[in-house]
Formats: C-alpha cells, structure tokens, sequence
C-alpha cells in the first residue's frame, strides 16, 4: 500500500479553511481514481510536547505507489493539486511513501 500524508499548516483564517476543504476540496480529491482511502484528523493537531504548526493532516492510501504516482498525474489529480493554492493559505507539505503493516 501507498500513502499520501498532507500536512496542512495553520491557515490565515482555520473557518475559511475548512469550509473550502470540506465542501469544495474534499470532493474533487475524493473523485482521484485508484484512492482506496481517505482520512482526515480532528481537532487540534498536536505534538507529544504541545502545539505543532499544523491545523489538519490528511491521509490518502492507494493499493500500490505506481497507482499513486498514476493517480496525482492524472486530470483529477492535477486539479486536486492546483486547488491546494485556493484555500492552504498557512502551506502544506506533501509525503508520499510506500508502507507496510508490521
């Protein structure tokens, strides 16, 4: 299996933020064919220290990283991507990894 991790700084304005994300975001990277699952945390992300600079992470899985690397090329995939700009208004860093249960 394959994950996406978006880790989403926190945003100018987090109201805004997770009203685009939600009801407009959510559902175009929801449409990415070859996404087996989709995760999204609640509440305040945290550190085992205290505050972190992120306001939420996402978790995307993919049966394999080739169905990944299809999926983030693909129309839906790139639209996904380009939308990021419309309401991540803090950053976010992308991580792409394969992984395994142990």
């Amino acid at each position: 299996m394959a994950k996406l991790i978006a880790l989403y700084k926190t945003p100018t304005d987090p109201a805004a933020f997770d009203d685009y994300y939600f009801n407009r975001h959510l559902p175009l990277a929801r449409g990415i064919a070859g996404l087996t699952g989709y995760e999204v945390s609640r509440g305040p992300v945290v550190s085992p220290l205290g505050a972190s600079p992120y306001h939420m992470v996402a978790t995307l899985s993919f049966a394999s990283m080739n169905v990944l690397q299809t999926a983030l090329a693909s129309p839906t995939g790139q639209a996904a991507a380009a939308d990021l700009a419309n309401f991540a208004t803090g950053g976010v860093e992308l991580l792409v990894f394969d992984d395994e249960a142990v």
